[in-house]
């Protein structure tokens, strides 16, 4: 039986500690791609490093390292972390017009040598990044993904959890919106063990709470002085690697394209889908009360406004 191959473009810190975790995982043989250059033999490095940890863990994934996109040919997942990463003092959208034109060269390439692959978008501006991979690939939208909202959605669960002293598998939320500081944690749809978390922390401390999730990419950059974050972020991709390669029909936050879904308009944009082997398989559609369907509208906004400024600069 075939195993599912997973390329992941991209061997920084994101890019290895994704493939670690699919290894691990045993999702698939992986391949590790960077650019030629001064570091040209590093993804090769990375991956023999973790071939050698297969007999520690388990797996028997066949991991290889390289510069060449023929070899990531005919995979069933290509995830792009490709970019600059974000460094102390910069938004995300600083890293706009820079990863906007590597985006544009590394889908070019996925499209010649993956045609059917499930594409999953890590790089920031992770909004404008994905519809920007979806105007080079020309893929069908639902099989060009966003990864954001696991994302936020782990860092918001983590930072309830710690405030109540509770194991995080007890805690279930959902965001929505853009990836950022406009992003749009549910209240409404946050419990703990069943019990809505408005009974539990109050809510000026939970507004707390939501700015810290809202800001955690950024406080991580703070503290780090010299890159950005990436285990919480592999995590995450690979979690939606795993949603695809074995068909999980898992319900999570995703950066999806939406037309007459919430009224967005033909715009990549955080809501909850149900992810499986076809990539984005339905798009849930919330009732969302005023004050959320305001900050929703205002994060949509916020979305739009980047994808215009990117659409000036390729």
């Amino acid at each position: 039986m075939r195993r599912a191959k997973i390329s992941i473009i991209g061997a920084g810190n994101v890019g290895a500690t994704c493939a670690h975790w699919c290894a691990v995982e045993q999702l698939g043989d992986i391949v590790l791609l960077d650019i030629p250059g001064d570091m040209a033999d590093m993804p090769r490095g990375k991956a023999l490093d973790l071939m050698e940890s297969s007999p520690i863990f388990g797996f028997d994934s066949n991991i290889v390292g390289t510069n060449d996109y023929a070899d990531t040919a005919d995979s069933d997942v290509v995830v792009i972390t490709a970019g600059i990463a974000r460094k102390p003092g910069m938004s995300r959208d600083d890293l706009l017009a820079t990863n906007a034109k590597i985006m544009g060269l590394v889908c070019e390439q996925v499209k010649k040598t993956s045609p059917n692959a499930v594409v999953i978008v890590v790089s920031n501006p992770l909004d404008a990044m994905v519809q920007r991979a979806l105007q080079v690939t020309g893929f069908p939208p639902e099989r060009v993904i966003g990864q954001a909202g696991v994302l936020d959605t782990a860092r918001y669960r983590t930072f309830i959890a710690m405030e109540l002293g509770v194991s995080v598998e007890d805690v279930s939320a959902l965001l929505m919106g853009g990836h950022g500081d406009t992003m749009v944690p549910l209240a409404s749809c946050t419990s703990v063990g069943g019990i809505p978390v408005s009974q539990l922390i109050k809510p000026e401390r939970l507004e707390e709470i939501i700015d810290r999730a809202r800001k955690g990419g950024a406080e991580i950059v703070g503290l780090l002085k010299t890159g950005s974050a990436y285990y919480a972020p592999a995590g995450a991709t690979a979690q939606m690697v795993e949603a695809v390669i074995r068909d999980k029909k898992r319900l999570i936050p995703c950066a999806a394209y939406c037309d007459k879904e919430y009224g967005v308009g033909g715009f990549y944009v955080g809501v909850p889908v149900i992810v499986g082997t076809g990539g984005i398989e339905k798009i849930v559609e919330l009732d969302l009360n005023e004050t959320e369907q305001a900050a929703f509208k205002k994060s949509v906004d916020a979305v739009k406004e980047l994808v215009g400024a990117m659409a000036k600069l390729v």
